[in-house]
């Protein structure tokens, strides 16, 4: 494994049983981080953290609902006894549903912003205490072109993810004085499990056509800028959203 850029560093994954947080806890642990990887699904998480180790790297399972504050806190708790505080949070774990804004009914609604707004803001205020009581720290949060522009038939998916962007902005802005960077990703449409359906129907096939680089983004597309804000390569950014999506925000209208 490589141990440099994240040597040393404790690094907290949030959605760690699949998709983007899967791949993310790979990533940082090849990159030389102690990776809590954290979800409901603990068996999964397990079989992830088995899979770092065996690769020589060090990893620890942890169970988290990321929209129980009570669960979030325990799981803190947790990391700092079988690692440290979180020098890093990947503030990562999110869902998403498909309807049109008049057919979301309210389980709809807050099954994504219970999740991936909400239980955003649990885990980055009850780290970010931590942190501060630590000396300093590195959120990063997932957030989503569909926070900067929108796409018919996922309201509550881009109303999430543009809360998260501010909610980036003004965390970066009052934690600053706390040694505590708060910066966002912003994926373009990546081939996940959670989006397979979608880029295979139709409409996904069409959207595609329309990304200037003609393709969807693969995971690996998105270590580069991921271990760029995780690090201490960006130890001067904070308040940044970097979009990853092959253009698709600069296409024509």
């Amino acid at each position: 494994m490589t141990t440099t850029l994240m040597g040393g560093k404790t690094v907290l994954v949030t959605g760690a049983s699949s998709g983007l947080g899967h791949h993310f806890a790979r990533v940082l642990a090849s990159a030389g981080a102690r990776v809590a990887v954290a979800a409901r699904r603990v068996e999964k998480l397990e079989t992830l953290a088995g899979e770092i180790a065996d690769a020589g790297g060090t990893a620890v399972a942890v169970g988290m609902d990321v929209t129980d504050r009570a669960s979030v806190t325990a799981a803190l708790d947790e990391v700092a006894s079988e690692l440290s505080v979180p020098d890093v949070l990947i503030n990562n774990a999110g869902t998403a549903s498909g309807a049109g804004a008049l057919d979301v009914t309210d389980a709809d609604w807050h099954k994504v912003i219970d999740t991936n707004l909400e239980g955003a803001w649990i885990v980055a205020q009850e780290t970010a205490r931590r942190m501060k009581d630590a000396g300093g720290g590195n959120i990063v949060n997932t957030a989503s072109i569909l926070g900067i522009r929108v796409s018919a038939g996922v309201a509550p998916y881009a109303i999430s993810k543009a809360a998260v962007i501010q909610m980036t902005k003004v965390l970066a802005l009052e934690l600053a004085r706390h040694q505590i960077r708060v910066n966002a990703l912003a994926p373009g449409y990546i081939e996940t499990d959670l989006n397979e359906d979608f880029l295979n129907s139709e409409h996904g096939q069409a959207m595609i056509k329309r990304v200037p680089m003609r393709r969807c983004g693969k995971l690996h597309d998105l270590d580069g800028p991921l271990l760029l804000l995780a690090s201490d390569s960006s130890r001067y950014m904070t308040g940044a959203v970097i979009p990853v999506d092959g253009g698709h925000l600069v296409n024509t209208l």
